[in-house]
């Protein structure tokens, strides 16, 4: 019996490995991967708990459309930097929102005249905004 080991003709490509494959992946510095734009468009409405609209209500405190808007911005600019629980600074520091980033819900709101007396436990991150 006559064996024969055949060659094959194409050239051989090397491999890559899994961080090749992840860099060539990546999209380019100033564009937006379809990734994050898909979790944008994805993105849970914020709620407030009962405990942030008691806080709310009781320190007699408003959100603007705007306000919202930017609120909802400093949660995704948390939730991309991989942060779970983030402390908000708004309207020029005179308001402080407590934000679970994971369950997209306000927990707690205090104002500019409680802020300073207050210690903010049991968070990862923090949002000026």
């Amino acid at each position: 019996m006559d064996q024969r080991i055949v060659f094959s003709q194409q050239p051989i490509q090397p491999i890559q490995t899994n961080k090749a494959k992840a860099a060539q992946s990546q999209p380019k510095t100033g564009q937006a991967s379809f990734q994050n734009i898909l979790e944008q468009k994805m993105a849970p409405e914020l709620r407030f708990s009962r405990h942030a609209q008691e806080r709310l209500q009781a320190r007699n405190i408003s959100l603007s459309a705007e306000d919202l808007s930017k609120l909802n911005q400093a949660v995704s600019q948390a939730r991309e930097k991989g942060a779970r629980d983030s402390l908000i600074l708004m309207n020029g520091n005179d308001l402080a929102l407590v934000v679970s980033v994971k369950n997209n819900t306000v927990v707690t709101a205090v104002d500019g005249n409680s802020l300073r007396e207050n210690v903010f436990t049991n968070i990862d991150s923090a949002v000026i905004v």
